[in-house]
């Protein structure tokens, strides 16, 4: 069937997955993000903070996770499927800490394309940091623009959702996609 896929980005803290769960609780169907699943996995292995302390094992462990969720993703009986986060999202955050990847990290980005791409742009109000989010609001703006510089190199047509609440951030991400 090959459903749209529609990634939610954004730097940490911005709503994202507030966003996925609100659009699950409308029956819509919803990847959560991996990332979280990753750092507290690498933690029952005794890793306490596998991104800073092996980022290229960390970030291949997301590209296996999102590509395996692109893939199921296309084979979903529904029309549409959101994603919080993609494969670009892994660049973007190699890029904000200087570190360099694999070329099948590039190569994973130009093969798995996305039908939508939704920003959320940093937003001070709502921002919150926790034991699996390390950056603080500095950081978070950094890494937005990091993130629309990699989707915009991958010819992604951005959409920036408005600072509203979550329902009205969720209709106006239904409303683009006329659902």
């Amino acid at each position: 069937m090959n459903p749209k896929k529609i990634v939610i980005t954004g730097g940490p803290g911005t709503g994202k997955s507030s966003i996925i769960d609100h659009l699950k609780s409308r029956g819509f169907l919803c990847y959560d993000e991996i990332s979280r699943e990753i750092t507290l996995q690498a933690r029952k292995d005794g890793i306490e903070q596998l991104f800073l302390s092996k980022p290229l094992l960390f970030s291949e462990k997301l590209l296996e996770g999102r590509t395996k969720q692109y893939n199921d993703a296309s084979k979903e009986p529904k029309n549409i499927v959101f994603l919080d986060r993609g494969i670009p999202d892994i660049l973007a955050y190699m890029d904000y800490i200087g570190d360099e990847y694999p070329k099948h990290f590039i190569e994973a980005s130009k093969n798995h394309k996305y039908d939508f791409v939704f920003v959320l742009a940093p937003w001070q109000e709502i921002f919150t940091s926790d034991s699996e989010r390390y950056e603080n609001f500095e950081q978070a703006i950094e890494i937005h623009h990091h993130l629309m510089k990699t989707y915009m190199r991958f010819g992604y047509q951005l959409i920036d959702v408005p600072f509203e609440s979550i329902e009205k951030r969720s209709d106006f991400v239904l409303e683009v996609l006329n659902l």
